[in-house]
């Protein structure tokens, strides 16, 4: 099946410099069940009460920008 407009032709480079890394990424939640000892999940609270966020996007964020870091 041959479209009507089918005269596209790849360009040899393409700049991306200005292209915003992760802008279409969306993570897929998965529900999962953790044991936090009391004192962390406490501090979690209060630390996303305070930024107005829900302490499992903080804790989220918080693993991620480890996992980021690459510190294990």
């Amino acid at each position: 099946m041959k479209l009507i407009n089918d005269d596209y032709k790849m360009k040899k480079e393409y700049d991306f410099t200005g292209g915003i890394r992760g802008r279409f990424y969306t993570p897929k939640k998965i529900s999962t069940t953790i044991r936090l000892d009391d004192d962390i999940l406490l501090y979690l609270k209060k630390i996303a009460g305070l930024k107005k966020i829900g302490y499992q996007t903080l804790l989220n964020s918080l693993l991620r920008e480890y996992m980021q870091k690459g510190s294990i």
